[in-house]
């Protein structure tokens, strides 16, 4: 497959956009503007999106389209974006490829709109108009500084309480958290003669400008009943330091996943059910690589019946490929805090991170591991593909019921559907626990157990809606009856 066709193949995101043909001019220069702030990227011309379709340009027009091009990018785009403009061909039909890089003087914006105004970046497929919390942050990588590493001018170090964090990097270092040791990690520094604390060591701190400050920088923990939000089993707030922060979080995690054993050999074996190391290292990742100075986003960590989710506040760093996990890949947003994670032991040698996680993943084919941009966020699902499959197995047995309920029971079972009678009254008895004879006649306000009754019990055995639960002794005194999967969805039919 050549390299066309594998870009056709693929959906329209952060790096990829298709349009059948040029744009308006504000639509094109949003695009340009949005890809040269965020990681680069590709505008083909002359596909339509939904459905994909390569429609082509006139071959006559092509030198006059990318003429325009180039006249809108320089016209509009500030500062100076240079993009490479290709032709290229698909069996008989012309596009063309505009390709534009990662800008080293972010923020690009309109210049009509100006710079507060006229700011884009790229959130999925989309351009979205940049707040100023964002054109701040695009500043700050034109410098190479980063959120964590701006000091907060109006508060003496002195001043902060920094016990915890000293007597953990103590525990984990086995060295003192002296003064030099803060202006060596930049936690603390020299403007002028005075020294002022960063922001890193704020997040780092016990002390209530923190969470004056950073009332935002906690990880909330859920375990949610199911596969939605609706109902959650257990809930939890962490809102200490950033030191400790993930280890709480994946201890949160551990407590509502399970254990199990397998023999291998003379040998018993424990395996947790999904790929522990690797969402230990998800969950430091969020920690450690957020983005602080998005105000009012928390890092989650959500726990449901079919997988582990972890979304962490702030997009992907522009040079990094979670589909290249095995590539080693490294790009700190948190210049000051990421060393002092590695210091502590909390993070690995740089970019060996994702290769962890890619590698552990292999021993779980089960799980399947996911990851994508929501709004300014970014999230990795651990899913158990054999909780999929066997939700699809339910729908296929629900409509294989139903159907044969239309088609192929007897009249006498369509008719339960319409009206209450013992049939159905011995399947609501038996919902819940599993009844004897004796019970069931109780159940249904009878003094003993009757011949009427016997006789549907046996019919529903017969049907298969109801089961022995000792069937290899029908008639063992102790014998009682449990719904099977088909009565389960025989009595949800008749609730509705």
């Amino acid at each position: 497959m050549n390299r066309i066709k594998e870009v056709l193949n693929q959906p329209e995101g952060r790096r990829l956009e298709f349009k059948a043909e040029l744009p308006e001019h504000s639509d094109l220069a949003k695009t340009i503007v949005a890809f040269a702030n965020d990681a680069g990227g590709d505008l083909y011309i002359g596909v339509t999106d939904d459905p994909r379709e390569v429609v082509g340009l006139d071959e006559e027009k092509l030198m006059a389209i990318e003429e325009k091009i180039s006249n809108i990018i320089f016209d509009r785009c500030y500062p100076a974006i240079l993009p490479e403009i290709k032709f290229i061909s698909e069996g008989d039909k012309h596009l063309i490829q505009v390709t534009v890089f990662r800008g080293s003087t972010p923020p690009y914006y309109l210049k009509e709109n100006g710079k507060l105004q006229g700011t884009f970046i790229r959130v999925g497929s989309t351009n979205r108009l940049a707040d100023e919390a964002i054109i701040s942050e695009l500043e700050r990588r034109r410098r190479n500084i980063s959120f964590d590493s701006e000091i907060i001018p109006d508060k003496s170090v002195n001043d902060l309480n920094i016990d915890g964090f000293k007597t953990i990097f103590k525990e984990k270092t086995g060295e003192e958290l002296s003064d030099q040791a803060l202006r060596k990690l930049e936690l603390v520094k020299d403007i002028q003669g005075a020294e002022y604390p960063t922001n890193a060591l704020i997040l780092f701190s016990d002390a209530p400008l923190r969470n004056s400050l950073f009332h935002y920088a906690k990880v909330e923990c859920a375990r949610f009943k199911g596969v939605s939000v609706d109902d959650f089993i257990d809930q939890k707030s962490i809102t200490t330091n950033i030191a400790t922060q993930a280890e709480e979080a994946y201890n949160f995690v551990l407590r509502h996943i399970n254990k199990g054993a397998t023999v291998e050999g003379v040998y018993t074996v424990s395996r947790w059910e999904y790929p522990v190391k690797a969402i230990r290292e998800a969950i430091r990742n969020a920690v450690v690589h957020r983005d602080y100075s998005l105000t009012g986003k928390d890092v989650k960590v959500a726990i449901y019946d079919d997988m582990v989710e972890i979304t962490s506040p702030g997009l992907l760093p522009p040079s990094i490929d979670y589909a290249a996990m095995e590539s080693r890949q490294s790009d700190a947003r948190n210049k000051v805090i990421a060393p002092v994670f590695k210091r502590l032991g909390i993070i690995d040698q740089w970019g060996n991170g994702l290769k962890l996680i890619a590698d552990e993943m292999k021993e779980y084919p089960n799980i399947e591991l996911r990851w994508r941009e929501v709004g300014l966020s970014f999230q990795v699902q651990f899913v158990k593909l054999d909780y999929l499959l066997n939700a699809e197995r339910i729908k296929d047995v629900q409509q294989e019921l139903q159907q044969e309920l239309q088609q192929e029971l007897q009249q006498e079972l369509q008719q339960e559907l319409q009206k209450t009678t013992l049939y159905s009254e011995v399947l609501r008895c038996i919902v819940s626990n599993a009844l004897s004879r004796q019970d069931i006649s109780l159940a249904l306000g009878q003094k003993k157990v009757s011949g009427q009754l016997n006789k549907v019990i046996q019919k529903l055995i017969a049907n298969n809606l109801i089961e022995r639960t000792i069937p290899e002794k029908p008639n063992h005194p102790a014998q009682k009856f449990q719904l099977t999967e088909r009565g389960q969805l025989f009595l949800g039919l008749l609730a509705k």
